[in-house]
């Protein structure tokens, strides 16, 4: 056999190997929603005293998911949230790692929070990101608390600092985030 039926017969088989191949597919594409005909997020915040609305049914396809967290670490850097947060300690913004989450530390609560703002401070990110951001954003948030399962978070953190690896952390106990106790 020649040398060039070999390298044509490798290169064949090769892109047949790559044809067949099932990768993961993910938008990366869309319109933030001011941009978009979709109904606002619902208020997730509620009274102590009344019943928590059910989760949100997104939550789930967020939360714990390696992929998504790593984009929210990436957009948190992007779109300046370490100018107010100070990469989750708190600063002009609220600290986002300790247990107290004054309008509900659940995934769908931090996205209400992302989307519509809060008084005194944090801004509507509506017309400036997608949905999906907003809901990787918070799951890249919910990880700051030191919640989240360790084979989910990045085992490196972007920005310069001399802590360990959240993967190395010690894992703080699981709090309800709708609790009186916080």
């Amino acid at each position: 056999m020649s040398l060039r039926f070999r390298n044509s017969t490798a290169l064949l088989a090769l892109a047949a190997a790559l044809w067949g191949c099932n990768r993961e597919e993910r938008q990366t594409r869309g319109k933030p929603l001011g941009e978009t005909a979709t109904a606002a997020m619902p208020d997730t915040v509620y009274p102590g005293t009344g019943n928590a609305p059910a989760p949100d049914p997104r939550a789930a396809q967020y939360e714990g998911n390696a992929s998504a967290i790593a984009q929210g670490q990436m957009l948190y850097n992007q779109m300046n949230c370490v100018g107010c947060h100070f990469h989750g300690g708190g600063g002009m913004g609220v600290a986002l790692m300790d247990g107290k989450w004054r309008y509900g530390g659940r995934i769908d609560q931090i996205v209400a929070s992302i989307d519509q703002g809060r008084p005194n401070g944090m801004p509507a990110w509506r017309h400036r990101l997608t949905e999906q951001q907003m809901w990787q954003l918070a799951a890249y948030v919910r990880t700051l608390s030191g919640q989240e399962r360790k084979d989910a978070v990045s085992a490196r953190a972007d920005e310069v600092s001399n802590t360990p690896p959240q993967t190395q952390t010690k894992r703080e106990p699981l709090m309800p985030a709708d609790s009186d106790e916080q």
